[in-house]
């Protein structure tokens, strides 16, 4: 077995947990606005602020004048990727026109084909540690990081084991190009807001 293997199944262990996990914070009075997901066993709230959410919105818009309404987008909802306990809940995720539900009626992370995080003081570390790890092992094609902090998107392509491979660096007004990856679009920044 691979680590890549490791990974997957330890994921694959874990998912019965994690479901206990989502059940018991389903029943707790999570405020609303609040994210909830699971990094490496540990639970994460965060609220999504107005800046993340225009930035979620432009994406999630540029993906579905790419694909069309009928594209499989999604916002905040669970999908469980390798690694110890990891229940993400990426603010965008693309999956495959093929992709259908597990037996659980689970999104499945070897259908994820591009995956967008938008950064907030709380999720920072995360998004540029554990969770690139885990997209990565998951062999997520396309992972983007827009930062309304620091002004600038980081694009990660060609998943190679626990990392990617190419990193690329882009300030909010210029565009990133992801015309030759499986978005295949051109997504601009000029109205990214900062914060």
């Amino acid at each position: 077995m691979t680590v890549v293997d490791d990974r997957i199944a330890m994921a694959d262990a874990n998912t019965k947990r994690l479901d206990e996990w989502f059940e018991r914070l389903e029943r707790m009075p999570v405020p609303e606005g609040f994210r909830v997901e699971i990094v490496e066993g540990n639970v994460h709230m965060t609220p999504q602020r107005d800046t993340d959410w225009q930035i979620i919105r432009r994406i999630v818009r540029a993906v579905e004048d790419r694909f069309g309404m009928d594209a499989k987008i999604f916002s905040d909802v669970r999908i469980d990727f390798p690694g110890h306990e990891n229940g993400f809940c990426p603010d965008v995720a693309l999956l495959s026109a093929s992709a259908v539900k597990d037996d659980e009626g689970r999104w499945r992370h070897e259908d994820v084909e591009f995956v967008a995080e938008v950064i907030s003081r709380g999720t920072a570390a995360n998004d540029y540690g554990p969770k690139k790890t885990a997209y990565a092992l998951a062999e997520v094609p396309v992972y983007l990081i827009a930062d309304p902090y620091q002004g600038k998107c980081r694009l990660y392509l060609s998943p190679k084991g626990d990392d990617y491979g190419i990193e690329t660096k882009v300030a909010f007004g210029d565009d990133v190009d992801l015309t030759d990856t499986v978005v295949g679009l051109t997504l601009e920044t000029d109205d990214f807001p900062r914060d």
